[in-house]
């Protein structure tokens, strides 16, 4: 459910950390611990308040979709760019709940994040694999056509279409559908 500024200041107690300084509080923690059940409850946790837009301008503040991506240059080296499947997981559905947003669809399209969730498609986790679909979905425009309506991302999704997971077979097809057969983009 989407939240209201006023809500969260109703919700909110006196001597309670307002939503920022939680959110900060959060991202400190997976950068200081190695423990990596916290990293996933962590990764969790902010991919859900990724799913509120009050939260895109503190996540945008707290440099999580770099956490996301993994790049490597605010420290964060985990995301998707991690061989840990779990981390990859939470870190796709994270951007999956953000890329609506069209300040986070830029900066994933700057700091090279596109070609690192083509990569997740090959995942053996169909929880990632179907982020990284949606994810796709929603980044894709007139702009990133080039990069994602490739004949290798219709094979891939052609593959993905015969899968016996019902639920990816049928969101590969509706990609298929969507941007190869009935383009609703003009991209050559």
């Amino acid at each position: 459910m989407f939240t209201s500024h006023s809500q969260l200041k109703r919700r909110t107690g006196p001597n309670s950390l307002n939503r920022f300084e939680y959110l900060q509080e959060l991202v400190t923690e997976y950068q200081d611990t190695d423990d990596a059940e916290a990293k996933y409850q962590v990764l969790a946790n902010l991919g859900n308040f990724a799913y509120d837009p009050i939260n895109y301008t503190w996540l945008l503040q707290l440099n999580v979709v770099d956490l996301f991506l993994g790049r490597r240059t605010i420290a964060f080296a985990d995301g998707l760019e991690e061989e840990d499947e779990k981390i990859k997981e939470f870190s796709i559905g994270g951007l999956c709940n953000l890329c609506l947003d069209s300040r986070i669809r830029q900066l994933i399209q700057e700091n090279e994040g596109i070609p690192l969730i083509i990569n997740c498609l090959s995942s053996g986790n169909v929880e990632t694999v179907m982020s990284s679909i949606t994810t796709l979905m929603f980044l894709t425009t007139a702009e990133t056509a080039k990069v994602i309506l490739t004949e290798s991302m219709r094979t891939s999704m052609k593959l993905l279409s015969s899968s016996s997971n019902v639920c990816l077979a049928n969101l590969a097809k509706v990609f298929l559908q969507d941007y190869f057969e009935n383009p609703k983009l003009n991209v050559p």
